[in-house]
C-alpha cells in the first residue's frame, strides 16, 4: 500500500482502506523556533512549562503528560515536517482546573481570569477574548496570545468542569 506525499499547500491521496487505527492521546509536537532562549523563557515564564534537555542536548517544553520539541530554524533534526516554519502554529491549551483557593490578594479562583491577569501582570498583549469556542470534547472559553515567534497560542478552559453542574454559565 502506498500513500502520497504531502508538500507544502500541496494535496494528497490516500490508498486501500485498512482497519481503523485508535489514537489515544498526543505525546508531544514539534515548533520550529527562531530563538531557543527567547522561547523557553516565554512558555517557562509566561505559560508555566518546564525546560527540559532531552537525547543529544535537544530542548523541549514539557507540561502535563506532554511536551513541545523545539528544533531551531535552519537546523531541524530529520526527519521534519516539509515547511519547517518558525510562527506557523495555531495551539490551544487547556488551562488547569479551578483553583482551590482564590490567588493571593484576589478572589480569583477561575483559571482564565487568573491566566488574563497573569498575562497583564507580565505586559503579554490578550490578541482577543475572551470567547467562547468548541473544543474536543466540548463548549470553552478562551483568550489568545501570540508566542516571540508569532504562533497563535490559545489558552482555554471548559464551560463547566467534570463534576459542575454549569449552572450560570
Amino acid at each position: 500500500m502506498s500513500y502520497g506525499i504531502i508538500h507544502c499547500c500541496g494535496s494528497i491521496q490516500y490508498g486501500v482502506a485498512v482497519p481503523e487505527l485508535q489514537i489515544s492521546h498526543i505525546d508531544h509536537l514539534v515548533l520550529t523556533v527562531r530563538n531557543l532562549k527567547a522561547t523557553c523563557q516565554f512558555y517557562s515564564q509566561v505559560l508555566g512549562m518546564t525546560v527540559v534537555t532531552f537525547g543529544e542536548g535537544r530542548t523541549a517544553l514539557r507540561f502535563g503528560h506532554q511536551k513541545i520539541n523545539l528544533h531551531l530554524a535552519g537546523a531541524e533534526l530529520a526527519p521534519h515536517t516539509s515547511c519547517p516554519l518558525p510562527g506557523s502554529a495555531d495551539l490551544c491549551l487547556m488551562l488547569a482546573p479551578p483553583l482551590a483557593t482564590p490567588l493571593a490578594g484576589t478572589k480569583v479562583t477561575d483559571p482564565l481570569q487568573h491566566a488574563i491577569a497573569h498575562l497583564q501582570a507580565l505586559n503579554v498583549p490578550v490578541l482577543m477574548g475572551p470567547v467562547r469556542r468548541t473544543g474536543a470534547i466540548g463548549p470553552i472559553e478562551s483568550i489568545y496570545l501570540r508566542d516571540p515567534d508569532g504562533n497563535l497560542i490559545e489558552l482555554a478552559r471548559p464551560l463547566t468542569w467534570q463534576g459542575e453542574s454549569g449552572a450560570g454559565d
